[in-house]
């Protein structure tokens, strides 16, 4: 399939590439991998009249560490998250996320970004990411903004951003000692495989090491966006970690899913592997956590 005719251009500075998404606005779309906008231009879904490529702009290229967080440039491939060793050490949940998305040529290509701001539910950052407390730096022509990850996406392709904004970077706090994360994707198959279900969930213990002082639990692929289980959350607050109240966090994720039937599975069906899921995260991200 041919692309539909467009204006390319391409900044060399993120000042630049503001300035010219501010002239554009909606008829503009930026261009980071490409791994969705191309294909979705080629099946004639967006028809921009101008693609912007980010590709030169190296502010938005690696990692930074600055007070207390990390802040992951927006341009960072997933192939290089998925190997970064600062991810792997203090991150698992977003290294193990990043490895499993597509195939090596897709890792390769396929940024940060793009994987966040396409806004799809069955997408394998933002589980994770969410677990993290991510947020993320919107940057226009006159200014920047900081927003939470879970805010940023509001449905199927929707996002909080205004049509003149660039996502620049991933926020990240330095996680603190006691705390452990784990992300499970469950598809059909074990490779190139879009999420059926997908869980990430985070645990930090109080400073005796005994009971949970804060939680976090992340659904993919069973809403419009990725959900926070709440109650789920709420009922494993100052408990002691045990398989018990596991299961219990379980049931509970479960009923707060939103899970839709189709070809690739029932509602039924997602809504117990959320339940699975949900006990197998919180059983791993708890053995990070006491084992530091």
């Amino acid at each position: 399939m041919l692309l539909p005719k467009f204006d390319y251009h391409e900044p060399a500075t993120l000042a630049e590439a503001c300035e010219v998404m501010a002239e554009l606005g909606k008829r503009a779309r930026p261009l980071a991998g490409g791994t969705d906008l191309i294909v979705n231009m080629k099946k004639k879904i967006l028809a921009p009249e101008h693609v912007v490529s980010l590709g030169r702009l190296e502010e938005l290229k690696g990692i930074d560490s600055y007070d207390g967080t990390i802040r992951i440039g927006a341009l960072m491939s997933v192939a290089e998250i998925a190997e970064s060793t600062e991810v792997k050490g203090s991150y698992a949940a977003l290294a193990h996320g990043a490895s499993v998305l597509g195939s090596p040529l897709i890792r390769n290509l396929a940024t940060v970004a793009g994987n966040l701001v396409s806004a799809r539910p069955a997408a394998d950052l933002p589980p994770s990411l969410m677990a993290y407390g991510a947020g993320v730096v919107l940057r226009k022509k006159d200014g920047e903004r900081f927003v939470a990850l879970e805010d940023l996406i509001q449905g199927p392709g929707k996002t909080a951003m205004e049509p003149e904004e660039l996502l620049t970077h991933v926020v990240l706090e330095t996680p603190p000692s006691g705390c452990g994360a784990a992300y499970i994707k469950l598809g059909t198959r074990k490779a190139l495989e879009i999420s059926l279900v997908s869980v990430a969930s985070y645990v930090s213990l109080d400073e005796s090491g005994g009971s949970i002082a804060s939680a976090r639990i992340v659904m993919g692929a069973v809403g419009p966006t990725p959900l926070r289980a709440t109650s789920a959350e709420k009922l494993l607050m100052g408990e002691n970690p045990s398989e018990q109240i596991f299961e219990r966090a379980g049931e509970a994720a479960a009923l707060e899913s939103r899970p839709i039937d189709d070809f690739r599975g029932s509602a039924e069906y997602r809504r117990a592997m959320v339940k699975v899921l949900t006990e197998r995260t919180l059983r791993a991200a708890y053995g990070l956590a006491r084992d530091q």
